[in-house]
């Protein structure tokens, strides 16, 4: 049996072992593949198993690699696979669900406490001499803000989400949750349920752990923004179409908003026309929330149990 790798580089750059798809049958490891149809069926050729993490696999490939019966997911996401040619096919797509939920609650803070207190500007400024040639004892290049106290609102209350409420407790912060799903058992002096012009209103910080479905898209833009408090702080470790780019950038740079941290934008690679790309205290960082080697390996065991459960006739995380 035949298995192919099509972005394996993504997942293991190489601090991490394929032994254990390796003796599941015969494994070649691609680092990238252009997302490119003919390059993507010229790489499958007549393999059985196909694993991908952003390469992506659409109607085009699917009809044309006629051996192939099982995708496996490399991620959390699978956008990038055409499920529904992929059903009609009789192909087996799985995914890989909640192996990052800690790390990307942890970035979500890494985020926000870097906008609040601003380390790296910090470290920067007592590097380039600003502290061995101050007059005084200590110095501020920006205001430093206290989380303790403060409100955060999450958009979204799925595993991650939840994650991060604790995180945000442990700083002494009130929460205000909106999702699909009330949890009126979790109603407490600092967590309440809010509907979403409530939590827009409310929060000093706002932060996005909602899928990407046709009503989140665009969820935050100039019209949510006006209902936020003039300060406020958005933060998304989710998808970055959930934003309207160029609403959050004139935003920022007009001082509604004063800071943002997103892990995600709506192009990725991120495009040098992007327009947070221009604006003022926005953190932008390469989709890496996701990425710790713990995280990693529990993709990678995860992905090896899918597989095999596959082979055994039980196919499980199927999507």
């Amino acid at each position: 049996m035949k298995i192919v790798i099509l972005d394996g580089y993504t997942l293991n750059p190489g601090d991490l072992s394929w032994k254990g798809l390796e003796k599941l049958g015969d494994l070649k490891v691609l680092d990238r593949t252009v997302n490119n149809s003919k390059k993507v069926i010229n790489a499958i050729g007549d393999a059985e198993i196909i694993f991908t993490n952003k390469t992506i696999i659409n109607k085009e490939v699917l009809e044309r690699v006629s051996n192939v019966k099982y995708i496996g997911v490399l991620a959390t996401g699978y956008n990038v696979v055409d499920i529904a040619t992929a059903n009609d096919l009789g192909i087996t797509v799985t995914n890989v669900p909640a192996y990052s939920t800690d790390a990307v609650a942890q970035f979500t803070f890494a985020l926000i406490l870097e906008l609040t207190n601003q380390v790296g500007i910090h470290s920067a400024a007592v590097n380039d001499g600003e502290w061995v040639n101050s007059i005084d004892f200590s110095f501020t290049k920006t205001p430093l803000i206290e989380l303790n106290g403060k409100t955060i609102g999450i958009i979204g209350f799925g595993r991650i989400g939840q994650a991060t409420v604790k995180i945000a407790q442990a700083f002494g912060m009130k929460v205000r949750v909106f999702s699909n799903r009330k949890n009126p058992e979790l109603e407490s002096e600092s967590f309440k349920n809010s509907n979403l012009d409530e939590l827009l209103s409310d929060s000093d910080i706002i932060s996005l752990h909602c899928p990407l479905t046709e009503k989140t898209e665009g969820i935050i833009n100039k019209n949510s923004i006006k209902k936020m408090k003039d300060g406020v702080m958005i933060i998304n470790t989710s998808r970055g179409p959930l934003i309207v780019e160029e609403d959050l950038k004139d935003a920022l740079n007009s001082g509604k908003v004063a800071g943002a941290g997103v892990d995600v934008v709506s192009f990725e690679p991120i495009k040098a026309s992007n327009p947070l790309l221009q604006a003022k205290n926005c953190i932008i960082t390469p989709h890496i929330a996701w990425a710790p080697k713990e995280a990693r390996e529990r993709l990678m065991n995860i992905a090896v149990v899918n597989l095999e459960e596959f082979l055994k006739g039980k196919p499980v995380n199927v999507v």
